[in-house]
């Protein structure tokens, strides 16, 4: 592959204290990695560095202070700071959160600058990275509020996609939220993502219901009948294949989950729980519906096992292989329909 036509990914560096930094030298212990893109990590040299020799890995890393010093064939790692951070592996201190954040707004600026391609966040500590600056539940909501687009989270494997309907809201206000613009919201967003991110021409797309047993005619909550399913009727007629809403536990249980190409949770855990059991450690963070690329890894920070060399890079190394994947279907799907007049 010509160095110029290389896919320039971006990664933040996620919390100091936690185990992002390990299962990013881990990614690209293997050099072959390095055919497939450039990385570009948003950080310190001395704080990589210091991860390094705690964790005895000699992957190699080149610093670099400007894009002009960029190596196609190294992991870059582009100094944003120069002062000394303290680094205490395994907890949770405001330092490692403001820290995180400085990389994450460096690298949302290189990527709303057309300087990356995709952007790559290795996790933060949502309590710690909180400022004034940084007044977000999560990732997600922080590059919605950053990018144009309406976002959707989607966690996926090859083989499952669940996207959620409410994301980072507490358990108490779910059901006042589910209403029948945010479901045709979600459900447009994940339509438009699984066509255009990855090339499925007419997708099948679940809704899970909101109460147990899809509320058993109103016995256990009414939000089915009146709202979800109202409303899935009303998606259908736009020639749409949205089916549901289906009962999650029967759903997971049966595995009808196989049947679709998607599926929309209501709930942050209806959604997650079944699919980290189902999939954890290969999982991807991908946030859908907004202008640009951003993929993470499945799961957190992992404070318990941080600088003892056990993170596993597995999910990390999806999450780069989905970003890349994604933005080669996004370009393919651009090309292909620049001249044409799309019929929806």
């Amino acid at each position: 592959m010509d160095k110029s036509d290389k896919i320039i990914v971006g990664i933040s560096i996620g919390d100091l204290n936690g185990i992002g930094i390990e299962v990013i030298l881990k990614t690209f212990q293997d050099k072959r990695m390095l055919d497939f893109c450039t990385p570009i990590i948003f950080g310190s040299t001395k704080v990589v560095s210091f991860h390094k020799k705690a964790l005895k890995i000699e992957t190699p890393v080149h610093g670099i202070t400007s894009l002009n010093q960029l190596n196609h064939n190294k992991i870059n790692i582009l100094n944003i700071w120069k002062e000394e951070v303290s680094i205490e592996l395994g907890k949770a201190t405001k330092i490692s959160g403001e820290y995180a954040a400085k990389s994450l707004e460096a690298a949302l600026t290189f990527l709303k600058e057309k300087k990356i391609n995709v952007l790559l966040t290795a996790p933060i500590n949502k309590e710690t990275i909180q400022s004034e600056g940084f007044n977000f539940p999560g990732h997600t909501e922080y590059l919605e509020a950053n990018l144009e687009g309406k976002s959707l989270m989607i966690l996926m494997t090859d083989k499952l996609r669940i996207g959620l309907i409410t994301g980072h809201i507490p358990i108490s206000k779910v059901a006042e939220s589910i209403t029948s613009d945010l479901i045709t919201e979600k459900v447009e967003i994940m339509h438009s993502s699984l066509v255009q991110d990855f090339g499925i021409n007419k997708p099948k797309i679940a809704v899970l219901s909101l109460n147990p047993h899809c509320g058993d005619k109103g016995v256990i909550g009414e939000e089915d009948d009146e709202v979800i399913q109202p409303t899935i009727e009303e998606i259908s007629k736009t020639g749409k294949l949205v089916f549901g809403p289906y009962a999650a536990d029967g759903f997971f249980g049966s595995e009808t989950y196989k049947q679709f190409d998607g599926v929309l949770a209501t709930y942050h855990d209806q959604g997650l729980a079944p699919f980290k059991a189902l999939s954890f450690g290969n999982g991807v963070n991908y946030t859908a519906g907004l202008s640009e690329i951003r993929t993470s890894p499945d799961h957190g920070t992992g404070f318990d096992i941080a600088g003892k060399n056990m993170a596993n890079p597995s999910s990390f190394k999806e999450a780069l292989f989905t970003a890349i994947q994604v933005f080669k279907t996004k370009k393919e799907y651009k090309e292909l329909t620049k001249n044409t007049l799309l019929v929806k």
